[in-house]
């Protein structure tokens, strides 16, 4: 007889998928957060606040773990579109997709809270 035998008729998560959840909660809340903060410096502190953040993701894009790909690419991008809102023909442009990453970010940080804390429920 397992564990999963004596648990009520509610739908049980799995600890693995909880702190996925958990982990895309934080990083989509936390990233949302960051690209308004971007955003919203003035010129010279947001392209070098930019710059800072395209040299990390660079630095996890030639990371060795395959699993430090993605948020490389993603870190990188958000740093070239911070610059990009400050400076250059495409300013408008840049700016919208950054505010558009943001929000999406924290809709995104949003929803796996809200699924994060429903599994937690369930649990209990």
């Amino acid at each position: 007889m397992s564990d999963f035998d004596n648990l009520p008729d509610k739908k049980y998560t799995p600890t693995n998928m909880l702190s996925k959840q958990g982990v895309t909660a934080v990083g989509g809340i936390v990233g949302g957060v960051g690209l308004m903060i971007l955003s919203a410096l003035p010129s010279i502190f947001g392209i070098v606040a930019g710059g800072v953040v395209g040299i990390v993701g660079i630095g996890a894009l030639l990371s060795k773990d395959p699993a430090d790909r993605k948020p490389g690419i993603i870190i990188t991008a958000a740093g070239a579109l911070s610059i990009l809102a400050k400076v250059g023909v495409v300013r408008p442009f840049a700016g919208t997709l950054l505010s558009i990453g943001a929000i999406g970010l924290l809709a995104l940080g949003i929803w796996n809270g809200i699924k994060f804390l429903k599994g937690l429920k369930n649990r209990s």
